[in-house]
């Protein structure tokens, strides 16, 4: 017997909203290898997730500027700037998403690992994000994609089933855990890829 999807669970951050520490350092380091290095082994992603998953953005400043004092203008720039490193709407998929929504057939959620002090930021500048029937932000919850506990919050927190909802990230790390907790995934490459996959997976039309 064929499970009918009813929830469909949306990641934020590559796959609806443009979001790129590049976009600042660009201003900052003379060449791309400069500060390639620079967001690869001092503001790194592992640094960033850390906040993501509840550590205050002032604690994460002065870990990393005690750590690394030499570079402390350009690491305070990361939060500093942190607005100008919104890119804006990925359009293509707030459209599919738009159609979506106006089908009325299916519930819309999202979990995202952002930070509880920067979200703010993109909800008063997105009016897509207010779509949702709710929005999990992982620094406002302690906990962050991919560990189960995260899935598992989500799944509580909205009533859902699990065989029942489909996940879209761009993250194939994050795709691979809501997978180990019974959901339904697409691992997300473009908004024409989503929409193909989709159609698979709602077994009916999307647009």
């Amino acid at each position: 017997m064929t499970t009918v999807i009813h929830t469909i669970l949306f990641d934020l951050g590559g796959v609806l909203i443009d979001w790129n520490p590049r976009y600042v350092y660009r201003d900052i380091f003379k060449t791309d290898a400069e500060m390639e290095w620079f967001l690869q082994h001092i503001c790194s992603n592992e640094w960033n997730e850390q906040q993501d998953a509840g550590r205050s953005l002032q604690e994460g400043t002065e870990v990393l500027v005690a750590k690394h004092p030499q570079w402390e203008k350009e690491i305070r720039a990361y939060y500093k700037r942190w607005p100008e490193m919104l890119g804006g709407p990925i359009p293509e998929t707030v459209e599919l998403f738009k159609q979506l929504k106006d089908k009325q057939l299916y519930k819309f959620y999202a979990l995202t690992n952002w930070s509880a002090e920067t979200f703010p930021v993109a909800l008063g500048r997105y009016d897509f994000l207010h779509w949702f029937d709710g929005i999990l932000v992982s620094g406002a919850e302690g906990v962050r994609k991919p560990f189960p506990a995260y899935y598992a919050l989500a799944l509580q927190r909205f009533g859902l089933n699990p065989s029942e909802v489909v996940f879209i990230d761009d993250n194939l790390h994050n795709v691979e855990g809501a997978s180990a907790a019974g959901i339904k995934t697409i691992h997300f490459q473009s908004a024409a890829q989503l929409e193909a996959a989709l159609q698979k997976v709602l077994l009916r039309s999307v647009v």
